[in-house]
């Protein structure tokens, strides 16, 4: 009895190892074959497989060695087997198996003297980690594309009416011109900016804060604006460019059709592992289905919008895809309205997320 718990402990340990390692092996592949990290996989392969040696290798030869290195031209030989046929290769003292990643052939795991029974389950690890650092790569891209996409649909709507406000107050206002010709500079300086990816909460609501003195400006200070910000979300990282294309939307589509003065308000606080944004309106509001529709990007038009009523939430539709694509299926917008009860979007996203830092 003592001896069968004894066994029962060391199988546990055993297998709490094996997982510590393939766990590791993961974070070592986060940027797949070519990355930092492979020659640490290749370590701590040849460890878990008990091997002399272990090679990972691309479709143009090795990338990392762990032990002593194969002879080139007999290892080549060997990689051709595995590439030729998509299955495992054997040339004493090297033993080979493919990396099938998302069905195609992406490289090669070799071991040398030792761990031959267990390197098709090792592989099909390795390959599924490569498969989810490809996944990553693809997202980033359509993120990035994303971004482009949106930087493109800069309203020039608002920037024709930005510099009307600006000339109309040089001769009346020069010294308000002067400060919003710099509000605008810096408006453009922001929403062009190539440093990266993602943003502070605090230089999002600085570019916010900017365009919404600009849009004072043209509604001749008839817009009432409100910003309360926690302290700890002012340094939650998030993808560049999302507040404002929502304070836009409530700009141009919640406050402009409405007769008379109107007001705006942008909160953020912490709800648990999660940083909150708001943006609310007390516009013209619209129906649930119609901001259903735009975030689905079907770009609806209401009745009797003008011509570029189609264009109405694309920004919006644009940051509720790249939120997704960052953090995942259940981390888009949220959209709260009814037709003349103005309109509430909601974004919660993770205060902490593993590749989401700011420049």
């Amino acid at each position: 009895m003592l001896d069968r718990m004894r066994r029962e402990r060391s199988d546990d340990a055993l297998t709490a190892r094996v997982l510590a390692a393939v766990h590791k092996i993961d974070a070592d592949l986060h940027d797949g074959l070519g990355g930092r990290g492979a020659p640490s996989a290749a370590r701590r392969l040849r460890r878990l497989l008990a091997a002399g040696s272990v090679v990972l290798a691309d479709l143009n030869g090795p990338v990392a060695v762990a032990g002593q290195a194969p002879d080139e031209a007999e290892f080549t030989a060997l990689l051709g087997q595995v590439y030729e046929h998509a299955t495992q290769a054997h040339r004493p003292p090297w033993t080979a198996v493919p990396l099938i990643v998302a069905g195609e052939l992406s490289g090669a795991l070799a071991v040398r003297e030792g761990g031959d029974a267990e390197l098709p389950a090792v592989a099909a690890l390795v390959a599924r980690s490569l498969d989810h650092a490809a996944l990553r790569r693809a997202r980033s891209r359509i993120a990035q594309a994303d971004l482009r996409t949106l930087r493109a649909q800069i309203s020039p709507h608002f920037l024709h009416n930005a510099l009307a406000v600006i000339g109309a107050r040089i001769r009346t206002e020069p010294d308000r011109a002067r400060m919003l010709l710099n509000d605008f500079a810096d408006y453009l300086r922001y929403s062009f900016s190539t440093q990266g990816d993602y943003a502070t909460v605090a230089d999002e609501l600085q570019a916010v804060q900017t365009y919404l003195e600009l849009q004072r400006a043209r509604f001749d200070d008839r817009m009432e604006l409100t910003v309360r910000m926690a302290p700890e979300v002012l340094p939650v990282a998030l993808p560049f460019l999302v507040i404002q294309p929502i304070v836009e939307n409530a700009v141009r589509h919640g406050l402009e059709p409405k007769p008379g003065p109107g007001a705006i308000s942008v909160s953020g606080f912490g709800e648990g592992p999660l940083c909150v944004i708001e943006v609310e309106d007390d516009g013209v509001g619209m129906d649930p289905a119609f901001a259903q529709a735009v975030l689905a990007g079907e770009r609806p038009r209401r009745a009797g919008a003008a011509p570029d009523g189609g264009r109405k939430g694309v920004g919006l539709a644009n940051v509720d895809q790249r939120l997704r694509t960052v953090y995942g299926a259940e981390y888009g917008l949220v959209i709260e309205t009814a037709p003349g009860s103005g309109t509430r979007v909601v974004v919660r996203v993770p205060r902490f997320m593993r590749g989401v830092v700011a420049n």
